[in-house]
């Protein structure tokens, strides 16, 4: 397997978009209400997806293949109202870096459970002392982080 740099670079932007996001739905959430933000964003994202499916032809898969998805895979949309929600909650009571600290610490003791054991019909990747290692790391710094 080759270093994925691209898919690397898209990842760290994302997660630099979700740490915007984060901020975006604490200011909104303090304004009109954290449930009511969920559903703005929700709403909001619906449109731009529909905008570039519909109007731009930007897809690129089949959404008619969509009776064959596992029932599970649905959850990503529940799975999406927790996250916004949690980190509109989470970030004015803790900081940006506190929450985002948070979320990829559990983030990626998720993931690495996942790996491990092939979930889902994903492909096992082994966990490793190294791995390990980098999750106690963070772990580690995300206490660091919450440190006065």
């Amino acid at each position: 397997m080759e270093f994925p740099l691209f898919a690397l670079i898209i990842a760290a932007i994302a997660g630099m978009a979700m740490a915007l996001q984060g901020s975006f739905n604490a200011i909104l959430g303090k304004i009109i209400g954290t449930l009511e933000t969920t559903l703005v964003v929700h709403l909001i994202g619906i449109a731009v997806v529909i905008i570039a499916l519909f109007l731009f032809k930007l897809g690129t898969g089949n959404l008619a293949l969509i009776k064959n998805a596992p029932w599970y895979t649905f959850l990503g949309g529940v799975l999406g109202v927790l996250i916004i929600f949690g980190v509109a909650v989470s970030i004015p009571r803790t900081g940006v870096a506190n929450a985002t600290t948070a979320i990829i610490t559990g983030q990626l003791l998720t993931a690495l459970i996942i790996d491990q054991y092939g979930l889902f019909g994903l492909d096992k990747v082994p966990f490793t002392f190294w791995k390990g290692l980098g999750l106690a790391c963070l772990a580690a710094g995300g206490y660091f982080m919450l440190c006065r």
